[in-house]
């Protein structure tokens, strides 16, 4: 990469000024038009399905698809202040072993304000004009209960909607106004589509936005169940938080972001095709169109997201700042190979194309890439929600079967050890998940007595009383503290 000098900052203006290595909007974006809200629009979103979408408007595709950004937190204030600032377009870095590419994208064309009672939200979900409301708001954000996946209607921000249901709190309480309005206007439903790593994300959305419906109205949530769609799919590509690293590597291609995206060479988007009020064309920029969403979301979500927190732990407590750091550590290597080829892969089925042993090899060389600069502590960051999704729902399926549990007793034991908040060099480890007091207070029960970290019943449920996994759990645990990480990962893979 040459250095350019001086960087222009980002704009429509100065799209023409770009050096001519970064490939720009052949489109005129004033000729866009909305049909997509997106909720959670952070740097997931920009390297992914803004991506499809601008790639579509590359080929002259898609122009009345354009995307209104949206937040329903304050800090999604500060991603809307830079994106404005720069027209909301969006550089994106991809980063391949040895090389890079970058582009500057221009499917997103406003962000709507952040505001209490979400009205400008709920206004331009109204709109006809918008077919799709979109959402990336983490696996942990759709109030469900952790072990058994029924909608929380007790969470005090659902009951807030559910008394107020003009000016609520949430996404999806916005959602619920909006498709109110807009059968109060007669107009149709949109498709509400869920971006998150969730297995089933599209039902578990219906489940949410109905459910959040019929605590108010139970006429509209019949509505809605009826009317809008919330298609099923798979979303992958690995896209580390922008840092200072990131903002000077943006600068030194010539443009000066102030929320560039760095991305892997990779994407995958596989999607059910369920689209009540219709949708862009996104088979013809690469996205899988498959009624068998279900397969693709168990493979990635069992080899790829349970295979970064197999990897997060172990590499939090040895020191490994980035997940490459941590493929290049032979020891946790090893004990990632041997969880993935014993504890993960027989429990998933084969897609077309692509055998489980096949994705696993696919996945190694990825998370080696050693350009992307993901870090350990944001793909640790909620375990709570995350083993909960990826690690135990597997976990279980081994126990029903009456194979062993000892590979992901090994996993969970890790998280236990990390949530202690000290390394095994004795350095801090600092809060790491929105439930990071009690997640601590147990880890320090479990030092003494493993079986309190497993008492934990909103995050293991029975799993307490199967014995096959506390007793495995609660060997490797006081293995891990009497001998250390890295001595228990070499006794597991040896």
């Amino acid at each position: 990469m040459k250095d350019v000098t001086p960087a222009l900052p980002l704009s429509r203006e100065a799209l023409a000024a770009l050096p001519s290595e970064i490939e720009t909007p052949t489109y005129d974006r004033a000729e866009l038009t909305p049909g997509i809200v997106h909720i959670g629009l952070g740097n997931f979103h920009r390297a992914h399905q803004a991506w499809y979408v601008h790639r579509l408007m590359q080929q002259g595709q898609a122009k009345d698809w354009a995307i209104i950004g949206a937040g329903v937190r304050p800090y999604d204030a500060t991603m809307r202040e830079k994106l404005l600032a720069q027209d909301c377009l969006t550089t994106l870095i991809e980063l391949a072993p040895g090389s890079s590419r970058a582009e500057v994208t221009g499917a997103m064309i406003d962000y709507l304000p952040i505001e209490e009672g979400n009205e400008a939200l709920i206004a331009q979900m109204a709109d006809p004009a918008i077919r799709i409301v979109s959402l990336t708001v983490t696996e942990g954000g759709y109030y469900r209960d952790p072990v058994t996946g029924a909608f929380d209607a007790a969470h005090p921000d659902i009951a807030h909607d559910a008394a107020v249901p003009d000016a609520p709190v949430t996404a999806f309480g916005a959602m619920v106004a909006a498709l109110k309005r807009r059968r109060e206007d007669g107009h149709g439903a949109f498709t509400g589509q869920s971006c998150d790593n969730l297995q089933g994300n599209g039902a578990i959305l219906r489940q949410t936005v109905v459910g959040l419906a019929a605590l108010s109205d139970p006429d509209l949530a019949d509505w809605i169940d009826a009317n809008a769609s919330f298609p099923n799919s798979m979303v992958d590509c690995i896209v580390p938080a922008t840092g200072p690293d990131e903002l000077e590597l943006a600068a030194r291609l010539g443009v000066a972001d102030n929320a560039p995206v760095t991305h892997e060479n990779y994407r995958q988007w596989v999607i059910e095709d369920a689209f009540c009020a219709g949708r862009p064309r996104w088979e013809d920029v690469g996205a899988t169109i498959t009624p068998h969403v279900h397969a693709y979301e168990a493979m990635k979500i069992r080899i790829l997201n349970a295979g970064h927190q197999v990897l997060a732990n172990a590499g939090e407590l040895l020191g490994c700042e980035t997940i490459a750091d941590c493929m290049a550590d032979p020891d946790i290597l090893a004990f990632w190979r041997k969880v993935e080829g014993e504890g993960i892969a027989p429990y998933v089925a084969a897609v077309p194309g692509m055998t489980p042993a096949a994705y696993v090899d696919l996945i190694e060389t990825r998370f080696a890439n050693p350009t992307i600069k993901d870090t350990v502590r944001r793909v640790a960051f909620d375990g709570s929600s995350r083993h909960t999704g990826f690690i135990l729902p597997i976990l279980r399926e081994a126990l029903a079967v009456e194979a062993s549990v000892e590979a992901l007793a090994l996993v969970e034991a890790l998280w236990a050890r990390m949530c202690y908040g000290t390394r095994d060099d004795g350095s801090t480890i600092e809060a790491n998940d929105p439930d990071w007091d009690n997640l601590n207070a147990a880890a320090m029960a479990a030092k003494d007595d493993p079986a309190a970290w497993l008492a934990q019943g909103q995050i293991y449920g029975d799993l307490a009383s199967q014995s096959a996994f506390a007793e495995a759990f609660g060997r490797w645990l006081t293995r891990i503290w009497q001998d250390g990480t890295r001595a228990s990962l070499k006794a597991f893979v040896a």
